[in-house]
């Protein structure tokens, strides 16, 4: 980490870590701590729904440079719409620590839009002490390839040709340009999920999505040397222009197209049949995203479950505390009018 730049006039660097829900972004944030060699890092944790799954990761990781005061949970609403009322106290806290972190990773929601965060550094309190050192936006390279984030065109051709009157209009796609949009470097994740010739098509057509030349790098579980993610120094704050939003000129943006819950479940007594069941459900009721924690029967440790899709991956992380109460408890990411009931059914079995 000692290869990494200052930032001129001796200000904070920070990064910002996007890209879609279960893209991997957690995984390389870990992967960063776990390579810190030392150095003072902050984490902003940001998450869509009430309960802080991502930033209860990190706490367990086991880690010894990773202390629990430094790992900033933002809940219950996208970071890029709660700027003013949580997001600058928070930076305002972690600069007038005795000890301010030496370097800050703002770890976004899945759903949230990035230039909203980025303008926030302009705030005269913060821009003197700050500055964004680079924006790495995370991509699930098998999602990409399975199309999940691009309209099929002659299909919105014939759709509007049937019904003039449509508004047609992808909030995956735009949010997924969004945060593309606003990188300084992209991480094609989960690449030993493609074969090389689709790995050489999505870095093909990512880099001529963006609006300027920025690297396309591919990666398997965010590994990557940290020393090539710290240390950019783009100032992104000073850039804005440069990273074009599908929101520009409007006052604000909303993000109705998605909703969130929690399902609570008992003890289960196999993970493959709750992951089969939560498989299930997310291609029955097209869910983009499912995690949380789960207690198992006859078990002392915690059963971690992660998907995205119909793509599922559990471990257990820590122990159940003394007097904590084994309750599993998943959240659920979709677009806006799902079957609740249906959803909890299925998962429950």
């Amino acid at each position: 980490m000692t290869a990494t730049a200052r930032p001129a006039a001796g200000k904070i660097p920070a990064t910002v870590i996007t890209g879609f829900l279960g893209a991997g972004k957690t995984t390389l944030v870990r992967h960063v701590l776990q390579n810190a060699n030392g150095r003072r890092i902050a984490i902003i944790v940001n998450e869509f729904g009430s309960l802080g799954i991502d930033g209860e990761l990190l706490r367990s990781c086991g880690i010894a440079d990773c202390s629990e005061e430094d790992i900033v949970e933002l809940a219950n609403g996208c970071i890029c719409c709660t700027v003013a009322d949580e997001f600058l106290p928070t930076m305002q806290a972690l600069l007038d620590r005795p000890q301010p972190p030496e370097h800050v990773l703002i770890e976004t929601s899945g759903l949230a839009l990035p230039k909203p965060l980025i303008k926030a550094f302009d705030w005269p309190t913060i821009r003197s002490r700050m500055t964004v050192d680079g924006v790495i936006t995370v991509v699930d390279g098998p999602a990409v390839a399975a199309g999940r984030f691009a309209d099929d065109p002659e299909k919105v051709a014939r759709q509007r040709a049937e019904d003039p009157s449509l508004d047609h209009d992808n909030p995956l796609a735009e949010v997924f340009e969004d945060q593309l949009m606003a990188a300084d470097l992209v991480l094609l994740n989960k690449a030993d999920l493609l074969h090389e010739g689709e790995l050489d098509m999505l870095r093909r057509a990512i880099a001529e999505s963006l609006p300027r030349a920025v690297k396309v790098v591919a990666t398997r579980e965010g590994r990557i040397d940290p020393a090539v993610l710290l240390g950019i120094g783009a100032a992104a704050e000073d850039d804005l222009d440069a990273r074009p939003s599908h929101h520009d000129g409007e006052d604000g943006h909303e993000h109705d197209d998605f909703d969130t819950f929690v399902v609570e479940i008992g003890e289960i007594d196999q993970p493959e049949r709750l992951v089969a069941r939560l498989k299930t459900a997310a291609e029955t009721h097209d869910i983009l995203r499912i995690k949380g924690f789960v207690a198992v029967a006859g078990k002392p440790l915690r059963l971690a479950v992660q998907g995205v899709g119909n793509r599922f991956h559990h471990t257990f992380d820590r122990p159940w505390a003394p007097g904590e109460a084994r309750t599993g408890r998943l959240v659920v990411i979709a677009e806006t009018g799902f079957d609740r009931a249906a959803i909890e059914a299925a998962i429950r079995g």
